[in-house]
């Protein structure tokens, strides 16, 4: 249609602004219309709520993290005698005072390349072109973000990736991370990491809170090489606190990660059904009822 309506370029075809007026479209009715608009637009209300539900959920995951590891809230409480806001089991596990450095008593300053495991050896970067030729349903990862979707994966776990080069820290000086399960493809612009000894939500949970840019190098291109980033400070408590942690918020996350993969199926739901609804090939009262099974 759109060629019938072509101004003749000589070498792209071109549709000139006054043939805009002569495109004829096949479109519904405008209830039908306006049933297809309220039908997708539930399907985005619940995405939306479930992208408010997780980032609450995060928000409650950094907050905690910060009272135990950062303000030292129940080793502070017991200095000044509060009443304990924990769990019996999970208070007695804190210090009672704070030594001379400022930090629990016991706790001890290490480096996170102590406990952390990088795998940036399985990494193996593909070009656009490559990509290109190998498009399927698994993520492919760069430094921040998934950039396109291919035929194979190289990792099947939950991992923290951080950037490594390119964009690294954010305007905060904190890194960027991404929270990642499942089967997924890396490229050689974020590193892999799993935790020693710790959760990888934990290991998220660390790195959202540091100023990682004094690790960072390279005036015109960042980086965040490997030896720098095993040399980030982290205090470190003791076993028991750590395990009690990760007990903690690995409901939080458990939630984060169902509603997550519900926003996706969603989020191709509704992109399978567009087309099919403003062509007619399925009607609004049938696409209800599939909505309904998917939500």
């Amino acid at each position: 249609m759109l060629e019938r309506s072509g101004g003749g370029g000589s070498v792209y075809t071109n549709v000139s602004k006054s043939r805009f007026s002569d495109i004829e479209l096949l479109v519904p009715p405008l209830p039908e219309q306006r049933a297809i608009a309220a039908t997708l637009g539930a399907l985005d209300d619940k995405i939306e709520l479930n992208r408010k539900m997780n980032a609450t959920l995060e928000s409650m995951a950094r907050a905690l993290f910060r009272d135990w590891f950062v303000d030292f809230g129940p080793t502070r409480a017991k200095m000044e005698g509060r009443e304990p806001y924990l769990s019996p089991d999970l208070w007695s596990l804190f210090p009672d005072r704070l030594d001379a450095e400022g930090k629990p008593e016991g706790w001890e300053v290490s480096t996170i390349g102590d406990f952390i495991e990088l795998l940036d050896h399985k990494r193996v970067p593909l070009s656009s072109q490559e990509r290109a030729k190998r498009q399927g349903p698994y993520p492919y990862h760069g430094a921040t973000s998934v950039m396109d979707h291919i035929d194979s994966y190289l990792f099947d776990e939950r991992l923290l990736l951080l950037g490594e080069d390119g964009s690294v820290a954010k305007e905060d000086g904190r890194p960027f991370t991404q929270y990642v399960w499942g089967k997924l493809w890396v490229n050689n612009h974020a590193h892999v990491i799993k935790g020693r000894n710790m959760s990888v939500e934990q290991l998220k949970l660390f790195f959202d809170q540091i100023d990682i840019r004094p690790f960072v190098t390279g005036a015109v291109q960042p980086k965040l090489n490997q030896a720098n980033l095993r040399r980030v400070p982290y205090l470190r408590a003791s076993d028991a606190i750590h395990s009690a942690f990760d007990a903690t918020i690995a409901p939080l996350y458990d939630l984060v990660r169902q509603l997550n993969e519900e926003s996706r199926t969603l989020a191709q739901t509704r992109d399978l059904l567009l087309p099919r609804l403003m062509s007619g090939e399925l009607r609004v009262a049938e696409n209800e009822r599939l909505v309904g099974e998917v939500a």
